[in-house]
């Protein structure tokens, strides 16, 4: 059997980065209300963020901090810093991004009165329906 008990436990991080994943992007993809989808973006951040750090441990290793006398023994096994680094980052950007996201959706509610997509979608064909109708009169 391809899936055994040890198999599955031993790759955990995994199945739940893909299973945020999946969710993250059925979100954006399936709803239409504009706070959904950037909740939808954030479920899928949160979970490359997962996968990174779970990338940057190694068993048994420890902080990769030197000792102060720069004697460093070659037995000792250091953990990666460079994807916790990298995701301390990404955060930044993450809310950066999402408070963008947030500002311009209620600029985009005091323009159209809505946040849903398909009534926008409505509203600017209507207008686009209005404006050609008067280029031809």
């Amino acid at each position: 059997m391809i899936f055994e008990h040890n198999f599955i436990m031993g790759h955990l991080n995994y199945w739940l980065f893909i299973m945020l994943m999946m969710t993250g992007l059925f979100i954006v993809i399936s709803r239409g209300n504009l706070i959904k989808k950037i909740v939808g973006l954030n479920i899928f951040q949160t979970s490359v963020f997962m996968f990174y750090i779970s990338i940057g441990k190694v068993a048994g290793g420890t902080a990769p901090i030197f000792p102060m006398d720069m004697n460093i023994n070659p037995s000792i096994l250091y953990s990666n810093p460079l994807p916790h680094v990298l995701i301390l980052t990404a955060i930044v950007v993450g809310i950066a991004t999402t408070a963008l996201g947030l500002a311009l959706i209620v600029r985009i509610r005091e323009a159209y009165g809505t946040i849903e997509d398909e009534e926008i979608s409505l509203i600017e064909a209507d207008e686009q329906k209005l404006e050609t109708q008067s280029q031809l009169a």
